[in-house]
């Protein structure tokens, strides 16, 4: 929101009239005529960009003020390159003639400019002309002309090829590489800025310049880096910073160069000699016998090995040991990808990684940096010969156990898990057995990660892990309560009481209940699927149900569940679906009471309760007894709605010798017993205290599954036929006690009726009630014996004709 001050200027840009803003156009030109550009024209051009960019749409401006920004962008002042380039930002791309003469001038050219020129390109002509133009400059030599900086090619260079790959030649890819070997290996190695000893009798002629220093403070022994410091910098040395920064996506970039563009030099051909090549590619005082891009890989490898020691040395500033951090990062992916390129690079990179590792590994505040390393692990551990579970152990095990609330690590790993999955089912499969460690990061910050988790979830749901993940996403809010539960414990001393006196966080230090968190923590999987105490836990844990990191974090399960669902009936068999069934009538009651929570995991259950059963019909049969005694439950009708409406549902549906031919009539008869009792029981009495009347879908079901059942077993049907009967009279006789609502009942008995009326005529009442697949799914369409394909051609021919 903005201030009342800034809405009133913003209000007053908005709704500036046009004869005054064209006064004030005609005023800004005059000033920006004068030979000394001062506050005033400051303040102005400050003015115009609020009245640019406060209005929705693009304004133009008159021609000959978009000359003289566009002359503003070459000023001596940065101030005003910086707002002249944000005003043409804001106004229809210029002409083109305007933007060729900026282009082709090279010497005006700064990082706004070419920056502006990167916005407002029109076409992939236009970037490549500005590809072209920029690396033309960069392969200026001092004698062309008079001396000129282009610290800001590279940067914008960048991004045209970050917008448009295609821009490079192999005679661009040639150029930089090698200009690039140039800046990264042969920068200054002497302080710029004028920096000197210093002393008595320094003067013009005795000031000599100092070399750089490490960030240890000693003299810097061998070539710059951008871990190298000093009082000022020259610009070969900025160069090789910006090339270092560029280097990664260059590597990854040129490939895209078609190599039938190619026009290569004829001294750059005959240096590529295989017989040459072979001999020398391992000996960097060859290098220069290399193509350039051989060239510059060798030169990249000796770039990072001295990085990478540079990075050994104590730095004194900690800042500086933030950046020696991130340099470690770019220095494992650029030799990562230099390794990707050319294999037999693996063997002389390998020692500096794994060294690397073996000193990093004990010290979790390098996580960042040793992910990277892992990365390294997986794309050449196994043609190094390594053996890499110590790695995994570490980036799945302890980090995400002891850093989980870590925002930064929690979304680098979980990328790295995302973009490495097959090469992780492929190198390193044990990944999956660290799922309750992965979940830490869910349960944490759920709102942060659940997109990762979107993606990863397929992939770590197998048949191993299937009935464990259920169980782990069910108790996902229980895990975000124990870890809150775990940081405060750390940060909060036993001795001190708790302000809002916690006593799940004294549960939690209770030696008694430890067994019963260390379940919830545990880094893999294989502990078992559930712990027999869950209701104690939730007990335990009541007091989390309002914690807005506990209700997130539940708001998020029932989206995984849908997704775990779907990827489970693909991968699992008919015995493991029947487990499944099972855990979800377990699991509904046994969940952590948070408003609303329960509700959306019956609604969930029930969804693929039925998807299960339609899949796989005769589950109902060989799971009929856990069925039975779940539907037989009176106390389900009025606690779990949801799926005890759909378990009667799929009981009446799928419980046929259709479904499964060992379906007996015994069994049908059960069946019919079972659920005829809940539904005497609760039509014949008031909902016990503390419960509201039973939902008139849970009698309508009931009634219905119970004439499905009668209607394959003939025996039955009187029976039910009585209930009905006595259904009516009782309706007939005023209110019930069992139902709140007139109307409602009024439905029940139509239905009741209904049903007993099929019943009369047992044979309709089958085909009626439970009718054949080729009546559920018809093809009458299709089918030419009947008279409907007929009139449709008919139809159609006659709409056609008209």
């Amino acid at each position: 929101m903005y201030s009342l001050g800034s809405e009133s200027l913003i209000k007053q840009a908005r709704e500036i009239q046009e004869a005054e803003l064209q006064k004030f156009y005609s005023r800004l030109v005059k000033l920006l005529q004068l030979k000394e550009l001062g506050y005033e024209t400051l303040d102005s051009l400050h003015r115009l960009h609020l009245i640019l960019s406060a209005n929705k749409y693009a304004r133009t401006l008159p021609s000959d003020l978009q000359q003289r920004l566009l002359s503003l962008l070459s000023s001596p002042a940065e101030q005003f390159q910086v707002l002249s380039s944000a005003l043409l930002r804001e106004t229809p791309p210029s002409s083109g003639e305007e933007l060729n003469n900026i282009q082709e001038n090279i010497s005006q050219l700064n990082t706004h400019a070419a920056g502006l020129l990167v916005s407002q390109a029109r076409s992939r002509t236009d970037l490549n002309n500005l590809c072209a133009q920029l690396i033309h400059g960069l392969e200026g030599r001092p004698s062309d002309g008079p001396t000129r900086s282009l610290t800001f090619a590279l940067p914008v260079l960048n991004s045209v090829l970050r917008l448009s790959p295609e821009s490079l030649t192999e005679e661009h890819v040639t150029i930089l590489s090698k200009k690039f070997v140039d800046w990264l290996r042969y920068a200054s190695i002497v302080q710029g800025g004028g920096a000197s000893s210093g002393g008595f009798f320094t003067g013009p002629r005795s000031r000599q310049p100092l070399p750089t220093a490490e960030l240890d403070g000693s003299v810097s022994g061998d070539f710059f880096t951008v871990l190298c410091v000093g009082q000022g910098f020259t610009e070969d040395q900025w160069m090789n910073v910006y090339s270092f920064s560029m280097l990664r996506h260059w590597l990854l970039t040129y490939h895209s160069v078609s190599s039938g563009n190619s026009t290569m030099d004829a001294d750059d051909r005959s240096e590529v000699d295989g017989s040459v090549v072979s001999m020398v590619s391992a000996t960097s005082s060859s290098s220069r016998l290399l193509p350039p891009k051989e060239r510059l890989r060798e030169k990249t490898f000796q770039y990072c090995q001295r990085l990478i020691e540079q990075c050994d040395r104590k730095a004194q500033k900690k800042l500086d040991t933030e950046l020696q951090k991130a340099c470690m990062v770019e220095a494992v992916c650029i030799l990562d990808c230099v390794c990707v390129e050319d294999p037999s690079m693996v063997f002389r990179t390998f020692p500096s990684i794994k060294g690397l590792f073996g000193r990093l590994s004990s010290d979790l505040s390098y996580a960042r940096v040793l992910l990277p390393i892992a990365q390294f692990y997986l794309n050449h551990g196994e043609m190094a010969a390594v053996d890499c579970e110590c790695v995994w152990k570490l980036v799945f095990g302890r980090f995400p156990a002891e850093l989980f609330n870590n925002p930064f690590l929690a979304h680098e790993l979980l990328r790295f898990l995302r973009q490495n999955l097959d090469s992780l089912r492929l190198r390193a499969p044990e990944f999956i057995r660290f799922l309750p460690n992965f979940l830490k990061f869910l349960a944490w910050d759920s709102s942060a990660v659940v997109d990762d988790f979107v993606d990863l979830l397929p992939s770590l749901v197998t048949e191993g892990t299937a009935v464990e993940m259920l169980h782990t996403l069910l108790d996902l809010p229980c895990l975000s309560a124990t870890l809150i539960l775990q940081f405060r414990s750390v940060s909060l001393p036993i001795s001190e009481s708790s302000s809002r006196g916690l006593l799940s966080l004294d549960a939690f230090r209770n030696p008694a209940f430890r067994g019963l968190f260390l379940f919830l923590l545990r880094v893999e999987t294989g502990s078992g699927h559930t712990i027999d105490r869950l209701s104690t836990l939730h007990d335990l844990l009541a007091e989390a149900a309002d914690w807005p990191r506990v209700v997130r974090c539940a708001q998020v399960v029932p989206v995984l569940l849908h997704i775990y669902f779907n990827t489970v009936v693909t991968v699992a068999e008919e015995k493991l679906l029947a487990h499944l069934i099972l855990v979800m009538l377990e699991r509904s009651g046994l969940l952590l009471a948070i408003p609303t929570y329960s509700r959306e995991i019956h609604r969930v259950f029930s969804c693929h309760l039925l998807r299960l059963c339609k899949l796989r019909p005769s589950l109902v049969v060989d799971q009929s007894h856990e069925l039975l005694e779940f539907a037989g439950t009176t106390a389900n009708v009025y606690s779990k709605e949801e799926v005890y409406t759909h378990v009667v549902w799929v009981l009446g549906e799928y419980l046929s010798v259709s479904s499964d031919s060992s379906c007996s009539v015994v069994l049908i008869t059960s069946c019919f017993e079972t659920l005829e009792a809940v539904l005497f029981e609760i039509t014949s009495s008031a909902p016990p205290p503390g419960t509201v009347c039973p939902a008139p879908k849970v009698i309508t079901t009931l009634m219905s599954a119970l004439a499905k059942l009668a209607s394959r077993s003939h025996d039955l049907i009187p029976r039910v036929s009585l209930f009905f009967s006595k259904l009516r009279t009782a309706a007939r006789n005023g209110s019930v006690a069992w139902c709140a609502d007139e109307d409602d009942l009024v439905a029940i008995v139509t239905r009741g009726e209904e049903l007993w009326s099929l019943l009369k005529a047992p044979g309709v009442a089958q085909s009626v009630l439970t009718p054949p697949p080729h009546v559920l799914t018809p093809r009458w369409h299709r089918d030419t014996n009947l008279a409907v394909p007929l009139q449709l051609r008919v139809l159609t021919r006659l709409t056609h004709s008209q």
